[in-house]
């Protein structure tokens, strides 16, 4: 792997590499790449392709209602509130 690549990658991953440590990601990223040409080498033909490893199955519960929070209880942790809501800034403003 190029220098250059290491620097465009690290640009977009928005980090900041030390020039030192460039050499050292050139190798890393360098072997990622080296692994993934190897895995290009796997004989695929006939074989389908897998969408999930394990066989998948809906675990939800059935929607039954029952008992909840009062609203007290429900306020009492909150930083503001006006005794029915919590109280939140304001971020957008009106038109």
């Amino acid at each position: 792997m190029e220098q250059a690549d290491v620097e465009k990658v690290a640009r977009l991953a928005r980090l900041s590499l030390q020039p030192s440590e460039v050499a050292e990601y050139q190798q890393r990223l360098g072997a990622v790449l080296d692994y993934v040409r190897l895995l290009d080498e796997a004989q695929l033909q006939g074989v389908q392709p897998l969408y999930h490893p394990v066989p998948l199955q809906n675990v939800f519960r059935e929607d039954v209602a029952g008992a909840s929070l009062s609203r007290e209880d429900a306020l009492s942790n909150a930083c503001r509130t006006d005794g029915q809501y919590f109280l939140v800034p304001r971020i957008l403003e009106e038109k």
